[in-house]
């Protein structure tokens, strides 16, 4: 994922977050909101109850893996992933496809508006 469509910036994700449109699975929580830019974006936060450094590292590296192979950055909405810790008791297909799922039922809730 190139840093382009990354969120980096504290202040970015605190106005995603408060702009309280979420969808929650047992791995994700996932916030969205109106896209400002030409090209969608995707931040993500694994916090420490997850796991040391390492650990951390290791899901965001294969959460931007997930995020290149799902997300086209054509989406109308920047996106927020928090992971969760049960991220850790799952297979990578199997949070893959719980993204998917995600991705699913965030673009039905965001084209409804």
């Amino acid at each position: 994922m190139k840093k382009e469509f990354r969120v980096l910036k504290n202040y970015e994700f605190s106005s995603i977050i408060q702009n309280r449109q979420f969808v929650k699975s047992s791995s994700f929580v996932c916030y969205f909101q109106k896209r400002k830019l030409d090209h969608a974006r995707v931040g993500i936060s694994v916090g420490k109850k997850l796991g040391n450094a390492v650990c951390r590292n290791k899901v965001k590296r294969q959460l931007r893996s997930i995020v290149d192979d799902i997300f086209t950055f054509e989406e109308g909405y920047d996106l927020i992933i928090i992971v969760r810790p049960a991220y850790a008791n799952k297979l990578f297909e199997e949070n893959k496809n719980e993204m998917k799922e995600n991705q699913n039922r965030i673009n039905k809730r965001f084209l409804k508006k």
